[in-house]
């Protein structure tokens, strides 16, 4: 756990969300919840910039309007009464594993709990700008969250843009559902954004506008935050596809493990844009031989996704012959040939850490 985690409050459990900060509220997902295929939506890590806007469902509307032949304005039951559909996505922050880097860039001091695999239901976004009319000129859709508040001293919405390709994909949902359930306040009710593949950045929580720009987006958090920025201070571009990524569930930090008695190593694993996780390799390496032939890697048995967006179950089993301190390491490599590094590149904001799995074990 990163040390900057404040212990839950009274009537939590173990499926609470454990909070690293409470103004505004931003959370991790507890460990007992990551070994579950989907994760419970009340253990589900929650992301807040500016505090939670509260809105019922009868008072939401949504505004489609700029380069589109018809703007119009929508209304949740109208939303609710158009077709749905039901994915298993990767909720990943941007952010997570940040407080994993060395020197630790500023920003929400993550471990590597601010993810998580969601049931989300809601209407694919297509069908609502259809009705609309996109101008042939149109280049972009920027989506505008009630959330509000300073950023570098001067007043923002929440907003980020899709290239039309990726907004109007099928994919793209205005969710109203999350674990079979209306969306709670802190996770975006009454209506947001599910982009499966991408950083959850993209998916704007309690979505209240849409406007089809013809010039790319140049808002706060499209170009100055959530943006790759070198050791050099060299803007990369923005924050999008998930970058492949594993997680160990089993054993725990600092567990004692049998010498000579089979544990079984489990985790999850994932990558970007519905491509498929093909490998993942796991490796014990002695800390008194971090060079050990024996640690080599090892290939993990992979379980089937539940969907193109949903992660990967994998697990090792893994009989440890010599007492002492172990790291475990997992590893996991997509179909595009993408593995994870040994570390991962420094950024100044701290995005995409996708560095190798560790889980530090006691053999007795």
């Amino acid at each position: 756990m990163c040390p900057s985690v404040i212990p839950r409050g009274p009537g939590a459990t173990a499926w609470s969300p454990e909070t690293v900060t409470t103004d505004p509220y931003n959370a991790e997902t507890p460990s007992a919840a990551l070994t579950e295929p989907v994760t419970p939506a009340g253990a589900l890590f929650v992301r807040d910039h500016f505090g939670v806007p509260r809105t019922a469902p009868d008072a939401w509307r949504l505004r489609i309007e700029g380069a589109v032949r018809t703007p119009y304005t929508l209304g949740y039951d109208e939303l609710a009464a158009l077709p749905h559909r039901e994915l298993e996505v990767v909720l990943e922050c941007a952010g997570n594993g940040r407080g994993t880097m060395t020197p630790r860039p500023p920003g929400l001091p993550w471990g590597q709990r601010a993810v998580g695999c969601a049931r989300f239901a809601g209407v694919p976004f297509g069908s609502v700008a259809e009705r609309a009319g996109v101008d042939p000129a149109a280049v972009e859709f920027v989506f505008t969250g009630a959330d509000s508040g300073s950023v570098h001293g001067r007043p923002a919405a929440f907003e980020r843009s899709l290239p039309l390709p990726v907004a109007l994909h099928p994919d793209t949902l205005l969710a109203t559902h999350l674990g079979g359930a209306p969306l709670t306040p802190e996770h975006g009710a009454p209506v947001r954004l599910v982009v499966p593949g991408r950083y959850a950045v993209a998916d704007v929580k309690w979505l209240v506008g849409v406007r089809a720009v013809t010039v790319p987006f140049a808002g706060v958090f499209q170009t100055e935050e959530y943006v790759y920025v070198d050791a050099r201070g060299t803007p990369e571009g923005p924050v999008t596809a998930l970058r492949v990524k594993s997680l160990i569930t089993a054993p725990e930090p600092d567990e004692d493990l049998r010498r000579g008695r089979a544990t079984v190593v489990r985790g999850r694993a994932w990558s970007g844009e519905g491509v498929p996780v093909r490998r993942v390799e796991v490796r014990a390496v002695p800390e008194d031989e971090p060079e050990a032939e024996s640690a080599g890697w090892q290939d993990a048995d992979l379980e089937a996704p539940s969907g193109p967006y949903a992660w990967t179950g994998w697990s090792y089993r893994w009989t440890p012959r010599s007492p002492g301190r172990y790291r475990v390491l997992a590893r996991a490599t997509d179909a595009h040939g993408a593995t994870q590094p040994d570390q991962a590149p420094w950024n100044a904001h701290g995005y995409g850490c996708n560095t190798v799995a560790a889980v530090d074990v006691v053999v007795v």
